[in-house]
């Protein structure tokens, strides 16, 4: 259990950085998650621990949204600013790159991430899930419609969407 939690840990780290923005939200999420795991899952089959995982996941990411929603709702209506407490430090970018790729790749990579990244964030809540569980984490469609508990057919339309939304976004980096 402990070798599957620390394989998925960055990557989940990283969906849900790019969910919330924030690098302590981020890290909420997915300790919640992991600890829902495994108090829930622990006794199961270790080949069903993706899907069951990365289900938990995205649903700590959806919980993250609506009560940020309803939290800035009341924010507005205090007239309180937002504040997402994000000090722009990324732990992921923070090791070294073993690939020594030259300074002028590296920066066409770093736009090429950024804007990745931003767009991902810009797709909705479900084409995010879709798009991250599919293209990121490698799950199959039957995996990945486990873990956002809809039907294949949906998984499908919503990775479609986001590919082509992203297609589209980032064209001029082809």
């Amino acid at each position: 259990m402990n070798c599957f939690l620390a394989e998925v840990e960055r990557r989940a780290f990283r969906m849900a950085y790019l969910a919330t923005g924030c690098q302590d939200d981020a890290l909420d999420v997915v300790q919640d998650a992991m600890l829902d795991f495994v108090r829930r899952y622990a006794t199961r089959p270790a080949e069903e621990w993706r899907p069951l995982f990365y289900r938990i996941n995205q649903n700590r990411i959806t919980d993250w949204h609506r009560r940020t929603t309803v939290r800035n709702r009341f924010r507005s209506w205090f007239g309180m600013g937002h504040d997402d407490g994000d000090d722009g430090f990324d732990p992921v970018e923070a090791f070294a790159d073993p690939r020594g790729e030259t300074p002028a790749s590296e920066l066409l990579n770093r736009e090429l991430g950024q804007q990745l990244e931003k767009s991902v964030r810009q797709l909705p809540l479900r084409q995010q899930q879709a798009f991250l569980l599919r293209a990121w984490e490698g799950l199959d469609v039957a995996q990945t419609a486990v873990a956002m508990k809809c039907s294949e057919g949906s998984v499908k339309t919503h990775y479609f969407r986001a590919v082509n939304a992203l297609r589209n976004v980032l064209e001029e980096y082809r």
